[in-house]
């Protein structure tokens, strides 16, 4: 069976969204602007001749009909990065502000990462974690082709993240973009599913609500913390939230999701899940011809 069958009951339309999961994604970079600004970029690819298609609901995210972005000089010189549309709301639902501290739990490759950097002028500080070296080595290449200079690049497990390494005991803000079963990607990883098994869903659900109640914990009374994953499974969706909404201090505040969604499930296979979780959003491929997500913001209450 086809995994994402499961899930053919919480879509309005089946047909329309396994359709969309067939498609190939559309290309997508993100304007960086440390380095230029998105008029700026846009009249250079307008110079080349590279075709493009601006992302109508954010003005630094364009779409590529080339399927190699990465191609072209205004890239390599750090102007732009590659960049799933869906990716970014993560950062803008957490709206970091310039002179902040912030904990990327999950960093690397680094797409977050270096867009909240931007979105904060180069100024405070973004604490880029992950436990994978060798991702690590691609979040410090990205971070130095986009000209970043406020990141702090750390490995540890997030599930016990330790800031003695550093002058201050708590974050502004923190973002948990966590590893996951990534059944959301199909559309650019074709062979996603075929490996998939309900016990990696479980498995990762438990490090999943591990890095979140951490995070919660680093972050400050009043701080934001933003939680998502590129997957459809409620067991580590709503089901994360719901653990960490119980074990720690904080609740569910609503955003307003820049692209087409549903709200969170409340109930899944016998499991039921606190109201609030329904101000979360889930992003299906056909809404919005992106790929697959779930995002929801939290904020700490001591």
């Amino acid at each position: 069976m086809n995994p994402l069958e499961r899930y053919a009951p919480l879509v309005d339309d089946e047909a329309a969204f396994f359709a969309a999961c067939e498609r190939p994604l559309p290309a997508v970079v993100r304007v960086n602007t440390i380095k230029t600004a998105p008029e700026r970029a846009r009249r250079v690819l307008d110079d080349e001749g590279i075709e493009y298609e601006s992302v109508g609901w954010h003005d630094q995210l364009l779409r590529l009909p080339e399927a190699s972005p990465g191609t072209n000089w205004p890239y390599f010189h750090g102007w732009l990065h590659g960049q799933e549309e869906v990716s970014a709301v993560p950062a803008l639902a957490l709206d970091p502000q310039p002179g902040e501290k912030i904990w990327d739990s999950c960093a690397a490759p680094g797409s977050k990462t270096t867009q909240l950097s931007a979105m904060m002028d180069d100024r405070g500080v973004v604490v880029g974690n992950d436990n994978n070296l060798g991702r690590l080595s691609s979040l410090r290449h990205n971070a130095e082709r986009l000209g970043v200079t406020n990141l702090v690049v750390t490995k540890q497990d997030g599930r016990n993240f330790s800031l003695k390494p550093f002058d201050f005991d708590e974050f502004d803000r923190a973002i948990v973009d966590a590893p996951c079963s990534c059944e959301g990607t199909i559309r650019k990883n074709p062979t996603t599913l075929e490996e998939w098994t309900l016990e990696h869903v479980h498995s990762v659900a438990a490090v999943q609500k591990g890095i979140l109640s951490r995070a919660v914990q680093a972050t400050k009374p009043g701080g934001t913390v933003v939680y998502s994953t590129c997957t459809f499974a409620p067991e580590e969706n709503e089901a994360v939230v719901d653990h960490v909404l119980e074990t720690e201090d904080c609740e569910v505040v609503d955003f307003d999701c820049p692209l087409d969604s549903v709200s969170g499930v409340t109930e899944w296979e016998g499991d039921s899940y606190d109201s609030s979780v329904e101000q979360t959003h889930r992003i299906y491929p056909h809404l919005n011809d992106t790929g697959g997500f779930y995002c929801a913001k939290l904020e700490v209450t001591a």
